[in-house]
């Protein structure tokens, strides 16, 4: 499945969030990883840069797969994502089914 099972102007919206998402997310990063000298935030801090990682890391791989042309297709088993779940989860990579399966 392509992302043709999408209208195109959902899509484009979608980038653009996504890249928006993206781009405040590094800012995000950027300041995290400033060091403030404050041992008290350290912990903290180590908690929110691996969070902000793996948010960067779901949404960049979203974008892949808009350009790819691959976007909304489930990654285990092929199935077209419904656009309500993409719509919440914009970065979701299993349908439902292969996400419990994927959860365990």
């Amino acid at each position: 499945m392509s992302t043709d099972t999408y209208d195109q102007e959902w899509l484009t919206e979608l980038q653009a969030t996504l890249t928006h998402e993206f781009e405040a997310h590094t800012a995000r990063l950027t300041q995290l990883t400033a060091d403030t000298g404050d041992p008290a935030e350290a912990h903290t801090s180590a908690a929110l840069i691996v969070a902000t990682r793996q948010s960067l890391e779901r949404i960049s791989g979203a974008l892949r797969r808009l350009t790819a042309g691959s976007y909304g297709s489930c990654e285990k088993c092929g199935t077209t994502i419904p656009r309500e779940r993409l719509e919440i989860l914009p970065h979701a990579r299993f349908c439902v089914p292969c996400q419990q399966k994927h959860n365990g």
